[in-house]
Parts: C-alpha cells; sequence; structure tokens
C-alpha cells in the first residue's frame, strides 16, 4: 500500500473528548473516526488490524472444534419476550418496528436467535455437543459511550453458543473455551486475567472476565496477594474475621437514643465498635416487594449478590415515606427486630441476612422508633432471617477465601467472558430440546462465550505504546514492514525505493510504502513512529545499496541489506 493513496492519514490532534491513550493514538494515527456517540467507522488501518485479531480468534475457535455461521442483526421481539428479556435488559435493548408492524430487538446478544435455529432442528443426542459462533456488530443503547472503542453503542463481537446434554459434559467445553481463550489473547500479544464475575442480564450461575488490568478499566476485581484467586466486585468472596461469637447473649434492652441517622452517629453515642452494629439497607424490587438487606456494621451491601440471591431483576432504595409510612419504622433506625409486624398488611418484606452477623454476639442498632435504640441484639433469639447468605461487599486489605492472604483491589479492561448459561434459556424457549438415549426429550445444557474485538483492538494499544505513538505487536499490525523514501523526487531514489517495495511485497511481506515527495523526513519518521508498524526500512540517497533498517521498539537504526531485512523480518 502507498501512503499517497491510503485512506486515512495521520493528524497531530486528539479530538477534545478523547480520555484515553487508545483513543487519542487510534485517532491521530488514522486507525478510527467517530460516526455518532458510541459508534465508530473502522478506517483502513483499523480495519486491517480488526480483521487480523478476527483471524487469530478464527483459527483457534475452529481448532477447538467450534463451527462459524452468522445470525441476522434484527432479532424477533418475541424471541426476548420468551426469556423475559425485554423487561430484564430493556434499559439498553433497541428497539424497531418494520413497515408490516413487526417489532425486533438490534442484537445486543444472539442467546435467543442460537436457540431458536438450533431448535428448528430434530437433534438427539448423538449429534451432541456441538459449539456454533459469529462475528458480527452488537447494538446497545448505553447511556454514556466513553473511552473510544472501550463502551460503544455498537460494537464488533465474537459470541459462540455450546449445547450439550447436561453439566458434566458442558464443563468440558467450557474448559476448552478457556483454553482457547488463553491461546487467543497470548497470540494476540495480550496477558489476560482470568476474573469470576457475574452473568448479570445474559444469565447463568457463574462466568468468567479476561481482563487486562489497566488503571482506566471499568471492571473492579480482587486479587489475592498469592495470585491465586481474582474475582469481579460484583461476586468476591472474603472470610469474615472474628467477631466475638463467645460471648454470653444478654438480655435484648430498649434505650432512648438521641442521634443521628449514621452508623457513625451510633458508634459515637454508644461507643461501640463500629462491627458490633448491625447495618440495615432498605430496598423495594421490581415486584414491589421490600427487601430489608442486614450485615455486619463494618461491612456493605453488594447489590449484585443481594438481587441474586432474592432472584430479583432491579433494586432502588426505598424512600423515607415509604420506611415512615408502609413499614413504620423510622429512618436510620430501622431493625429487623419486631418489623414484620410493623408493615402494612398489603406488603412483603423479606428479611436477608448476611453470615458476617453471626460472629457478633450482643450486637446494637435501631429499635424502628425514632429516638431509641437496641442492645443485646442477637440472631436466631431476636430474630429470624427469612434468606440468609453471602451479600457483603469485598474491599481491599479483607482476607481472602482461603484465610491467609489479603484481596488487593485491582482495576482493568474487560476483554472477553464465559459464561455457563445451563438451561437458563432453554427452559423458557419452548422446544428447545433433544432426544436423548432413551427417546425422550430433554433440554439443552448451554454455555456462551463473548469476546469483544474493539475491546481486544484499544486494549493493545493501551499496553503497548510510547510517548511517539503506537507500537503493535507483529501478530496483528496492520503491516509487517513501513518503508520510508527520503529524496524520490530524484529518478535515481525513486526507481530504487519502489524496487525494494516490490522485492518486499513478492515475499508475501505486508509494506507501507510513504511515497510522499514533498513531505520532509521527519514527518515522515513522526507518522511512521504514531502508526506504530513493527518494522521501518528507509531509503534514500545516503543508504547506498544498503537499507537503514530501525524496530519500533528500538531506538538506533542500523545499514543492512535487502536479503537481511527479509529475514529479520521474517524472524519477529
Amino acid at each position: 500500500m502507498r501512503y499517497s493513496n491510503l485512506f486515512g492519514k495521520t493528524v497531530r490532534e486528539a479530538p477534545a473528548d478523547a480520555s484515553t491513550i487508545s483513543h487519542k493514538l487510534l485517532y491521530q494515527a488514522g486507525f478510527i473516526r467517530e460516526s455518532t456517540a458510541g459508534r465508530y467507522f473502522f478506517l483502513p488501518l483499523g480495519q486491517l488490524v480488526q480483521n487480523k485479531i478476527i483471524n487469530i480468534i478464527r483459527e483457534e475457535m475452529n481448532k477447538a472444534g467450534a463451527q462459524e455461521m452468522l445470525s441476522p442483526l434484527l432479532h424477533p421481539l418475541d424471541l426476548w419476550k420468551e426469556t423475559n428479556r425485554t423487561n430484564t435488559a430493556g434499559f439498553e435493548l433497541m428497539r424497531i418496528i418494520d413497515r408490516r408492524g413487526a417489532e425486533f430487538a438490534l442484537g445486543g446478544t444472539a442467546e435467543e436467535m442460537f436457540v431458536d435455529i438450533v431448535r428448528k432442528f430434530q437433534i438427539s443426542y448423538k449429534e451432541l455437543p456441538f459449539n456454533i459462533y459469529q462475528f458480527s456488530n452488537k447494538f446497545r443503547d448505553e447511556m454514556r459511550a466513553r473511552g473510544g472503542l472501550l463502551r460503544l453503542r455498537e460494537f464488533m463481537m465474537k459470541d459462540a453458543y455450546s449445547f450439550d446434554v447436561d453439566e458434566e459434559s458442558f464443563k468440558k467445553e467450557y474448559k476448552n473455551m478457556g483454553d482457547t481463550y488463553m491461546r487467543i489473547y497470548e497470540k494476540v500479544g495480550l496477558k489476560t486475567i482470568v476474573v469470576e464475575s457475574d452473568g448479570g442480564y445474559i444469565g447463568g450461575d457463574y462466568c468468567h472476565e479476561y481482563v487486562i488490568e489497566s488503571p482506566i478499566g471499568e471492571s473492579k476485581f480482587f486479587m489475592s496477594s498469592d495470585g491465586t484467586y481474582s474475582a469481579h466486585e460484583d461476586v468476591a468472596c472474603f472470610t469474615v474475621e472474628e467477631g466475638n461469637q463467645s460471648d454470653v447473649e444478654e438480655s435484648l434492652k430498649a434505650i432512648k437514643a438521641q442521634r443521628g441517622k449514621t452508623m457513625e452517629d451510633g458508634v459515637k453515642l454508644h461507643n461501640k465498635p463500629l462491627w458490633k452494629q448491625i447495618k440495615d439497607v432498605l430496598f423495594v424490587d421490581e415486584q414491589n416487594r421490600f427487601i430489608l438487606a442486614i450485615i455486619r456494621g463494618d461491612f456493605d451491601v453488594n447489590e449484585v449478590k443481594l438481587k441474586k440471591l432474592i432472584k430479583a431483576i432491579t433494586l432502588r432504595s426505598a424512600t423515607d415515606e415509604e420506611i415512615t409510612n408502609i413499614i413504620h419504622s423510622f429512618p436510620g433506625f430501622i431493625s429487623p427486630v419486631g418489623i414484620k409486624q410493623l408493615v402494612n398488611k398489603d406488603r412483603e418484606i423479606i428479611i436477608v441476612a448476611d453470615p458476617s452477623l453471626r460472629t457478633v454476639k450482643n450486637a446494637y442498632g435501631g429499635n424502628n422508633k425514632q429516638f431509641e435504640d437496641l442492645l443485646n441484639v442477637n440472631i436466631d433469639r431476636d430474630y429470624i432471617p427469612d434468606i440468609e447468605g453471602d451479600i457483603a461487599l469485598a474491599k481491599n486489605g479483607f482476607l481472602g477465601p482461603d484465610g491467609k492472604s489479603r484481596l488487593e483491589e485491582k482495576r482493568g479492561i474487560e476483554v472477553g467472558n464465559i459464561f455457563q448459561l445451563g438451561y437458563h434459556y432453554t427452559s423458557k424457549m419452548k422446544n428447545s430440546v433433544f432426544t436423548d438415549e432413551g427417546g425422550k426429550t430433554q433440554p439443552y445444557y448451554m454455555g456462551c462465550y463473548g469476546l469483544g474485538i474493539g475491546r481486544t483492538l484499544a486494549s493493545l494499544v493501551e499496553i503497548y505504546h510510547d510517548e511517539k505513538g503506537i507500537i503493535w505487536p507483529q501478530s496483528v499490525a496492520p503491516f509487517q514492514v513501513h518503508l520510508i523514501g527520503l529524496s524520490i523526487e530524484t529518478e535515481e531514489t525513486k526507481i530504487k525505493v519502489d524496487t525494494i517495495y516490490t522485492q518486499l511485497t513478492e515475499k508475501g511481506i505486508e509494506v507501507l510504502y510513504d511515497d510522499r515527495v514533498e513531505t520532509r523526513a521527519g514527518e515522515k519518521f513522526a507518522d511512521a513512529d504514531l502508526i506504530g508498524i513493527p518494522h521501518r526500512i528507509v531509503v534514500s540517497k545516503k543508504t547506498g545499496d544498503k537499507l537503514e533498517y530501525k524496530a519500533r521498539t528500538e531506538k538506533v537504526a542500523t545499514l543492512i541489506s535487502i536479503e537481511e531485512a527479509i529475514q529479520i523480518i521474517g524472524q519477529k
């Protein structure tokens, strides 16, 4: 490719709203341009890199036994209604109506579509398992697109779906895909951390994210200091250090408490440690149920864990008016003790207790009345939770699940994920079944495997760059060689550079040839550094019958022959 013919040239100024290195450099180097917020053109250089990434993914997916196909972008909305995701994912689901009045969703993810195509076939257990995947654009009506390619409204994704007879068979494919992802990222040039995470609106009981550690990442996760445990903040667990569970239970006591509404106010008034106080957080879910989440005072409630435990889709904080007029308690003085007898008869309240409360004897907290507290509150004796389970939010420095190492808070960019879906979709979508060995129909056991192409591309730039520009790994670079011709206004030099360009391309080497006549050498070198192609070759009057070679990662150039250059490029 001759640079003079390349569509999309370098520019010196980055967009005013570019907040990440990848956004700035990809724009300046001529890889991307924004269409509307959250939607980008991939210019020829950007498309070349994207295709390299896709080819690596395709090669590894095919090696792993997956089969590529393609589904329509418009999903009949009835499919999403079957799984109730018109409600659970509605905040970012983009919908359209065609001229016949038919409703569609622009595909944000494709579980329903792939289940739908599979159920159109009469499949027996002999044909299982199988894994089918696609590369397609996805559409999500994000509240705020940002970070260039890191958070988009329209983006390219590789999504795959496996269909198995049962969980035991599925676990083999889950590991197969996990290993495949590690090979993909290694070939691309990224070091990923596998992080336990939450399935969110996609569903399933467990999943893992592939994260690139970066301070600009939106994924907050925790890793144990010994590196044996890593989990997203939504699901991270920790060891609750002992309180005073060996103490003898004392008599429940109500006292006047002239204090404010905060936990700190309780600590100051009673002169007792925060961990002995009961933290009460009242929510309302989409079914209009009241959820009283209670936890040890030095911990915070993890809303993701809470939603999963009570099988809720959404949660919001209860208002002061609801606490006063429906619960008949008082803000800042809520207590699980006796609260069920106070609530309006037509409303349901569910008490959810975190196990950390079992490390506390003789706790203290409110008494459902203004300026009145309870002392010596004990679980099981003074209140009985409806549900007990882990709803605690992990924090930096907490003791890890193994009880030995401490958790370290980190940030990263999520570039891929794998999900266990189980029967989440096939139990909701009719006739999503295969015929088992006994001739009976059984629902498919599913897995889902997503990989963001644009995020992967942007993450590479976040990792591989310097003050001059991008430094592409050779496996995904748009070209292998950046050939720069100097003094090519003279016929002799031009013929010389053209000849080298031909020699390189005939060897199958991908070359970007800067053939601009009136551009200064310094500008050509700056553009080469900005674009970030792994190898740079300069040809001029001064190089004689040699070439000036420099790798993008090196500072000093050397004079070598064309044969030596071809050998070096082929080795890297």
